[in-house]
Order: C-alpha cells, then sequence, then structure tokens
C-alpha cells in the first residue's frame, strides 16, 4: 500500500467522531552542520471525541515539536493533520497550555482569563460573566482584580487553564502544564482537566513526563519512542475506583500499578532516560 493510500485509510478507520486525527505525518529538521534529522516517518494515532490521552517519552523525542504541528505553529512536511468538527458542524478549535503560565503582569486576573477571547473577537458581557463565573468555580472570585505577581504558582496556572478553555475548545493541548507545581495543586488541578472531560466533552491531549499522572488522569497512554519517532504501545486505561474517578482515587485504583509497571517497562526497554518515573 502506498503511503497516501495508508494514510486516506487510517483516516477512515478514525471514525466520524474524531476530535484529532493524525496521518501519515512526515518530518524532520536539519541539525547546524547540515544533517538532516527525522523526527516522523508515517506516524498515525487519533483522540476521539471527550478522550484524555497522554504521550510519553524521552527528552527529545519530538513530544513539544508533534504539539506544534498539531496547533498549526508548524507545517508538517507531509501527511495530514484534521481537527474534527463539532457537533453542529462548525469548525473545530485548539487550545493550547503551556508549562508556563504567560500571564500579562500588567492585566488583572479577570483581564488575563479572558486574553484568549480577545485574539478571536470582541469581548461581551456574557464572556465577562462566563470568565467570573469560572474563577469561582476554581476559587479565584476573592483575587479576580489581582495581578500575576501576588498569585501562587497553582493560582497562576487556574487562571491560565480559565484563559485556555473560556474560548470554548473541542481540543486541549497540555504540554506539561503542572510539572512546576507541588504535589498537592497538582492533584487539584489533574481533577479540573477531568472535570472539563466530564463537563463538556472536550478532548484532551497531555505530554507529561509523570507516568503516574497519565494514568490517574487519562483514558489512554500512547507511548512514544524511537528516531524516527514511533507509537511503541498504546494502553487503554481502565481503572476500579471507590467513587467518581478523580486524581487520588485513580492513583489507588487496584489496576494501577500493572499499568504503571507496563509504561515504565516500555520505556526502559526502548532506552528512554525517563526522568519523572517511579517504581
Amino acid at each position: 500500500m502506498s503511503p497516501a493510500a495508508a494514510e486516506a485509510a487510517f483516516i477512515n478507520r478514525s471514525g466520524a467522531d474524531a476530535r484529532l486525527t493524525v496521518a501519515g505525518l512526515n518530518h524532520g529538521f536539519e541539525t547546524d552542520d547540515g544533517v538532516q534529522t527525522t523526527l516522523f516517518a508515517g506516524l498515525n494515532f487519533n483522540v476521539r471525541a471527550g478522550e484524555i490521552v497522554s504521550i510519553v517519552g524521552r527528552s527529545g523525542a519530538g513530544k513539544s515539536t508533534l504539539f506544534n504541528l498539531i496547533s498549526g505553529l508548524l507545517s508538517p512536511q507531509s501527511g495530514r493533520i484534521e481537527v474534527g468538527r463539532r457537533a453542529d458542524g462548525s469548525a473545530g478549535r485548539i487550545a493550547y497550555m503551556l508549562q508556563k503560565d504567560l500571564l500579562m503582569p500588567w492585566r488583572s486576573v479577570l483581564q488575563n482569563a479572558l486574553l484568549g477571547i480577545e485574539l478571536y473577537r470582541k469581548v461581551t458581557r456574557a464572556d465577562i460573566a462566563r470568565a467570573k463565573d469560572m474563577l469561582a468555580r476554581y476559587g479565584l472570585t476573592s483575587v479576580i482584580d489581582a495581578y500575576p505577581h501576588s498569585l501562587s504558582g497553582g493560582m497562576r496556572q487556574r487562571v491560565a487553564l480559565t484563559r485556555t478553555l473560556l474560548v470554548d475548545p473541542t481540543l486541549v493541548l497540555l504540554d506539561e502544564p503542572f510539572s512546576a507545581l507541588d504535589y498537592e495543586t497538582r492533584l487539584a488541578l489533574e481533577d479540573d482537566v477531568m472535570s472539563l472531560r466530564e463537563a463538556t466533552g472536550t478532548s484532551v491531549v497531555l505530554v507529561t513526563h509523570d507516568i503516574e499522572e497519565a494514568i490517574a488522569m487519562s483514558d489512554r497512554v500512547i507511548l512514544l519512542g524511537g528516531r524516527p519517532a514511533r507509537i511503541e504501545d498504546s494502553v487503554d486505561v481502565q481503572l476500579t475506583t471507590q467513587g467518581p474517578r478523580t486524581a487520588v482515587s485513580s492513583r489507588e485504583a487496584p489496576e494501577f500499578r500493572t499499568l504503571h509497571k507496563r509504561i515504565w517497562g516500555g520505556l526502559r526497554s526502548n532506552n528512554i532516560d525517563h526522568a519523572g518515573a517511579t517504581t
């Protein structure tokens, strides 16, 4: 089967409900000394509506480049990246949240939260009301007029998450957004993302170096390895929790350690340096 035919076949298999389809992706770069390096060669994967997918792999495996390609910051050399449409047929929208909150120091919490909308269109009274409601849900009502320098790291990331979600994305890309936070705050923000999926059906793709975080949050964990990067394993995450699934109850599930061992073993077998892993 030709590359073009394989790409078309994968897109057809992805189904109409796919929020993201990456098919036959080829991309690379040239080093300073003129050496051509291929990052991806025929990479295929998809993300279904309302699905949380984590991508784990060694540093330098191309995870951040993959996000830049999906978000449109880079153009792939060949292959297709398609963002699925909404249920009403309108175009889907990607929101991208980085490890750094990138709040503007001269704007208040509320003004920072509304920035994403401002990049698309004029802010309305309804937008302001919705922003205030979301900030209240994250416990930020008391600092709504404060400036970023007065906020804790967890509060700043919640403002950044609010800014990300206010644009009504169908797909959220999270590039290690919680790695610099303390453990308790990380758990709380993991819960925020899982609650988002339950409330809105938004799809999420998370890049993380933390295997525990990947398992706790995700429906599926993709192990990316090799050069060119390939999917070494795709692990479906099904956990038996006491009560609703949360960041804490997920880690207490009887299946958790088995999944952790499988992913960690896959990383080790591919000689991947995975600083965030624990045994």
